[in-house]
């Protein structure tokens, strides 16, 4: 392999993406998760030879799945379609692919272009009622792209008018530089992986591909997390936030997928009673603007 093959096997450098065409998508995807795994990684021999390039070679994959090389090069090329199960089952195992990274393997192996655009989304008016009635706990309801879609006054209080930036998380993560969120890393890495999820599922979105456009032209962060594929999340844990007015806090969270087929998710946050967070959290909340 000379080094001008070498590059374009595993050229990663950050760029706006034409499309989300999940055959594409799943080449890059192959890709990435081959660039991350070394031969010792997986039980094989160097031989002391110099590698050109970052993890495993398409060969050495080709050798690991029980594929051919040919074969590979096409599904990491987008030039190969309807991959079987016992295929994509061999090549998760070679790239010991977690839960969550093996079902983004089959939704992209599975999706068909079907033309159609998503259809708007909507907040039910009982989830509405309950999230005013949280009184004290910031909460808010998400949708496809991060659109945050409802919240109520506490979560207004604590991280600002969404509305701001658009109602989007994403942009409020990546554009914003006055955001609330401490731990930048952890947020942006879960906002990439919610993106692309959603391109998984909606590869036809103009919506969806016109934002990770907007975001990968403004942002070299994100554009550097798009292009390493990751689609891992975190449904709970604690998230450091930084407010002007009360300082750091920490909260643990919790994030729901709504059970409704509407592919929303509520988010709430809370802090342990009798904690500074807890006293910082009360106070913010006593005077949290209206929610819409």
């Amino acid at each position: 392999m000379d080094d001008r093959q070498a590059t374009q096997e595993f050229d990663t450098a950050p760029r706006a993406p034409a499309s989300l065409d999940p055959h594409v998508e799943l080449g890059e995807f192959l890709r990435s998760r081959r660039a991350r795994l070394t031969p010792e990684n997986v039980g094989l021999p160097t031989f002391g030879r110099h590698r050109r390039v970052p993890g495993l070679r398409r060969e050495e994959l080709a050798q690991l799945a029980g594929v051919s090389v040919a074969y590979l090069t096409r599904l990491e090329q987008g030039r190969a379609h309807n991959a079987s199960a016992e295929v994509l089952d061999a090549l998760a195992r070679a790239l010991r692919l977690t839960g969550t990274e093996r079902t983004h393997l089959d939704h992209l192996a599975g999706c068909r272009h079907h033309g159609d655009e998503p259809s708007p989304e909507d907040v039910r008016p009982a989830l509405r009622a309950m999230l005013a009635a949280l009184d004290g706990t910031p909460a808010y309801v998400t949708g496809r792209r991060t659109d945050v879609l409802a919240w109520n006054a506490s979560a207004a209080a604590l991280f600002g008018d969404f509305a701001v930036s658009g109602g989007n998380l994403a942009r409020l993560v990546f554009l914003r530089p006055d955001q609330a969120f401490a731990d930048r890393e952890a947020e942006a890495a879960d906002i990439v992986g919610a993106l692309r999820r959603d391109a998984t599922c909606h590869p036809d979105d103009p919506l969806l591909a016109s934002l990770v456009g907007e975001l990968s032209l403004h942002s070299a962060e994100f554009a550097r997390l798009w292009a390493r594929h990751h689609v891992e999340e975190r449904a709970h844990g604690t998230r450091l936030l930084r407010h002007p007015l009360a300082g750091e806090l920490t909260l643990a969270f919790e994030t729901f997928r709504l059970p409704d087929g509407s592919e929303q998710t509520l988010t709430v946050h809370h802090a342990p009673p009798g904690s500074a967070a807890a006293d910082h959290l009360r106070f913010l909340t006593s005077w949290g603007d209206d929610a819409p």
